[in-house]
């Protein structure tokens, strides 16, 4: 297996909505967006699915090591022999590299956040970051369209974190401010037992309304952001945008009901709102 044939592998095995989006691409951006992700994917896998914490930081480690020797010119996993080539060219530094490494590390040490500015500074780690990559490598001539990009990954995180309280909460991990769970009354065990009667209140409906006006807040933001120069260009980040943004309003007129299950979109309607993205900002 070639390390494209891996990172191609990596990429359609997640069914991630990134996967729909960038199936536009031409062949060298999307080749390039398919080992970025795959390197996200990677590491994020690392805390997600290695349940010593221990051996998770030792991995993530690795990662850091592996970062600093493929820029070096001597990659050894296959996705950094797939990314590299495209580095140069989609101004990709191992800064980029290193912050997602960073925002899953501190999933390894940190598992609530007592305010929204810490949940920003995670957010940007392992969002706002790989935004920006992602609207170099789609291409851009406009300084603002980062700004653009990093409110748009902080408003996509943030939808994350809507959709899978129950599966973090699974986890041991609460990305909810606890400042906020306190204003609107709702206990951080409520939340962890995942379950009704306790989970689900009219406190709980009032919290998620309030995170989900953010999140939406933020995706008008990012909207507003982007430059009409660029627009073309970032369709699929605009596509990934509607995605995310379809997948919040199916959770806000289900009730917020995110405690026992994980809302998702099937794969064909995911394919559908990225083809509808694409013809509409052509």
């Amino acid at each position: 297996m070639t390390p494209q044939q891996y990172v191609e592998e990596r990429a359609a095995k997640s069914g991630s909505s990134f996967y729909y989006a960038f199936r536009f691409l031409p062949p060298e951006r999307r080749a390039a967006i398919t080992a970025f992700y795959a390197f996200c994917r990677e590491v994020d896998d690392v805390v997600d699915e290695v349940q010593d914490s221990g051996v998770a930081a030792t991995k993530l480690a690795w990662w850091r090591k592996e970062v600093g020797a493929a820029f070096d010119g001597a990659p050894s996993h296959p996705v950094m022999h797939a990314l590299m080539p495209h580095a140069r060219e989609h101004g990709i530094e191992p800064h980029h590299l290193l912050s997602v490494i960073e925002g899953c590390e501190m999933d390894l040490t940190q598992n609530r956040y007592l305010d929204f500015a810490g949940l920003a500074r995670y957010c940007h780690l392992v969002a706002g970051v790989v935004g920006e990559v992602a609207a170099n490598i789609f291409g851009r001539v406009e300084p603002q369209t980062v700004d653009y990009a990093h409110r748009l990954g902080l408003a996509m995180q943030l939808t994350n974190i809507i959709r899978d309280v129950g599966d973090d909460a699974r986890r041991g991990r609460i990305y909810l401010p606890m400042d906020e769970l306190k204003r609107f009354d709702v206990r951080a065990s409520d939340i962890l037992r995942r379950e009704s009667p306790w989970g689900y209140s009219e406190r709980f409906t009032a919290l998620m309304k309030f995170e989900a006006e953010r999140a939406n807040r933020n995706f008008d933001e990012a909207f507003a952001l982007l430059p009409e120069a660029d627009r073309r260009a970032q369709r699929p980040g605009l596509a990934m945008a509607q995605i995310y943004r379809t997948l919040l309003r199916e959770i806000e007129a289900d009730g917020f009901q995110v405690l026992h299950q994980r809302v998702a979109l099937t794969p064909l309607r995911k394919v559908w709102i990225a083809m509808r993205t694409h013809w509409q900002q052509r």
